[in-house]
């Protein structure tokens, strides 16, 4: 009697288990339904991730640093016509609410739209994991982890069953950058510039050197060697650079700008600057789309396409 009732206990218990599946992420383990048709991603990299698999009109919630008050309809919707321009053009979003950022988000306004998971950036320190898991599964995923946008790529696909892409995806990543280097490599570049680093110059005079993920990654894997060591990082991925820093870099040493979006920009003082100016005959310039993430799939195959169409420009 006992055994009749517990096999029939495992068997109203499966169909359970099997519509939920465990995520090890990095900020640790949740327990997230199969397929979820609502979902709130707090910041760009995990829209773009989204994106590459097809599901962007999965997403009723948006967080953003970048996208302004004037962006934003009276009841909080995203105006249709920011997301007819730029990274948030690439996929297809049925008017997501705005929901702040990955630094503050809103949590009232996330609780009202009902997800069914929440997937966002993250790094050591940082709050609202806890209440976040409150309202709906939270997934996050810190930029300096071994495989970053990877990982988080193919747990969403795991998620959504769309493993294949995801691994599609993958691959175009690495055929674009096999491709690019081939270029690069034939019109003599890296003869000219073995190296390369990549500095951000934000509104304000400060300027980030990056040291992994951002921009720098997708160097690495078109054959450029680093071109600066930084010291002490913040967030795993950049440290603040100074301008002695940048004076000091040999004419062997490629340096890709890359400044930041939105009201941080501080590209056109910096190339103005007695640095920039200095640094002119060995650098490219390279603008993000509007709203776009640091990094991804989509990202990676945009700057591995859009620097090396800038490297031989300036080569000519």
């Amino acid at each position: 009697m006992k055994a009749s009732l517990l096999a029939l206990a495992v068997l109203s218990l499966a169909p359970a288990s099997a519509q939920t599946l465990t995520v090890r992420h990095d900020e640790g383990t949740a327990q997230v339904g199969r397929d979820p048709k609502r979902v709130v991603v707090l910041d760009e990299e995990a829209l773009g991730w989204m994106y590459a698999l097809g599901l962007g009109d999965r997403v009723v919630g948006l967080g953003s640093a970048t996208i302004t008050p004037a962006q934003l309809t009276a009841n909080g919707a995203i105006k249709p016509e920011v997301l007819k321009g730029g990274f948030l053009a690439r996929g297809k979003l049925n008017n997501p609410r705005f929901v702040g950022s990955w630094t503050a988000p809103n949590l009232e306004t996330i609780l009202t739209l009902k997800p069914d998971l929440i997937v966002r950036l993250t790094w050591e320190g940082n709050g609202n994991y806890v209440n976040l898991s409150k309202i709906a599964p939270t997934i996050g995923y810190r930029e300096d982890a071994p495989g970053f946008w990877k990982k988080g790529l193919r747990d969403l696909a795991r998620v959504f069953g769309r493993q294949e892409q995801a691994e599609r995806v993958i691959k175009q990543v690495s055929d674009t950058h096999r491709a690019n280097a081939r270029r690069l490599l034939a019109a003599g570049v890296f003869r000219k510039y073995p190296k390369a680093v990549v500095i951000s110059p934000f509104a304000g005079g400060s300027t980030w050197v990056y040291t992994k993920v951002r921009l720098i990654d997708d160097l690495r894997a078109l054959g450029f060697r680093d071109g600066l060591k930084a010291g002490t990082t913040t967030l795993g991925i950049g440290a603040q650079i100074s301008d002695e820093a940048l004076l000091n870099l040999d004419r062997q040493t490629l340096v890709v700008v890359m400044p930041p979006g939105g009201q941080y920009n501080g590209a056109d003082a910096f190339l103005k600057s007695p640095v920039g100016q200095r640094l002119k005959g060995q650098s490219v310039v390279y603008n993000l789309e509007a709203n776009s993430p640091w990094s991804g799939p989509l990202v990676s195959v945009r700057n591995s396409n859009e620097v090396t169409r800038l490297i031989l420009e300036a080569m000519k």
